[in-house]
């Protein structure tokens, strides 16, 4: 395990910008490549296009297009497959159209398949994989496709693809109904964080986290509480360590960058991203941690940023 003074004195490193700017954009590693899918591009219009990049020549390449247009999705490898679930997209209309849709995506043969559409449909929620299920937990509400995020009170519905059977079931909800919020696996155990929604009190952004054990099929509180207020942050679980990065606090759009260490039970201040950065995708390579595209301040314009951070 990496020393976490080692991973504090890390560094962050400008990569070969993405091709198209995008936020929202799912991104799963395969093989040592990292592969984005769609995502949210310029004037909020959603994106299927499938870029490919490779960290040893620092290079971008294009896949074969996703068969939906969509942004706010999950993507998750999956053996020789990166599943896609969920997502939605912004109609001519102005509403926005959420979608309970699987494809999955062969990387070795560039190739898609569909897969079985979930109970119910899921924008920007969290997704996991364990114990041969992947986890679909909250997202945005199914019924604030008209008023937008600033009313939406949160989605609390949970559910899971059995990857044998291939068949939805419904879970427990989270107790927390919250979209745009992350999530790590510790301990054989979903471990949920941050994340917004519309409460009697106002639209707010959470703090804390919220444990499901699939052992018992139910929910607790997490012993463990941000640094900061965050949704659409950035997250990931490797060597030992949580780390978290940026989203949107009280005061807006953060640079803020973080690791938690789940042995000593102890938050460590990173240093602070080269820009304020939410909704960004997330691939982690060896000590390698890289922040795709996102949005960089309250104007909500997508970003071509590559970022890595190394320790």
């Amino acid at each position: 395990m990496e020393n976490t003074s080692h991973i504090e004195k890390g560094t962050w490193l400008k990569k070969t910008n993405i091709t198209i700017a995008r936020s929202h954009c799912p991104t799963a590693t395969y093989k040592g490549i990292i592969y984005g899918f769609g995502g949210g591009g310029p004037n909020f219009k959603s994106l299927n296009s499938v870029i490919i990049y490779d960290p040893k020549n620092d290079s971008w390449s294009a896949g074969t297009d996703m068969p939906t247009l969509r942004s706010g999705a999950i993507a998750l490898t999956v053996g020789n497959a990166i599943y896609i679930v969920g997502g939605g997209f912004k109609q001519a209309d102005g509403t926005f159209k959420f979608l309970p849709t699987t494809e999955i995506y062969y990387p070795e043969t560039d190739t898609w398949e569909k897969g079985p559409d979930m109970l119910q449909p899921h924008d920007y929620p969290a997704g996991a994989l364990l114990d041969n299920h992947i986890y679909i937990l909250g997202g945005h509400h199914p019924d604030a496709v008209v008023a937008g995020p600033q009313t939406d009170p949160g989605f609390e519905f949970c559910e899971r693809l059995n990857l044998e059977t291939h068949q939805w079931e419904e879970i427990a909800p989270l107790p927390t109904p919250r979209f745009a919020l992350d999530e790590v696996v510790i301990d054989s155990k979903i471990v949920t964080m941050g994340g917004v929604a519309f409460t009697p009190e106002g639209f707010n952004n959470f703090d804390h986290t919220e444990i499901f054990d699939p052992a018992t099929g139910q929910w607790s509180p997490g012993e463990i509480t941000l640094p900061w207020t965050a949704a659409g942050a950035g997250a990931c679980l490797t060597n030992g360590h949580m780390f978290i990065f940026g989203g949107y606090s009280g005061d807006g759009i953060s640079d803020h960058a973080a690791c938690y260490d789940i042995k000593q039970k102890q938050w460590h201040i990173l240093p602070p991203m080269p820009h304020t950065l939410a909704a960004m995708g997330v691939a982690v390579i060896d000590n390698n941690i890289f922040l795709l595209g996102g949005w960089a301040d309250d104007k909500r314009e997508p970003q071509n940023f590559l970022w890595c951070y190394i320790y």
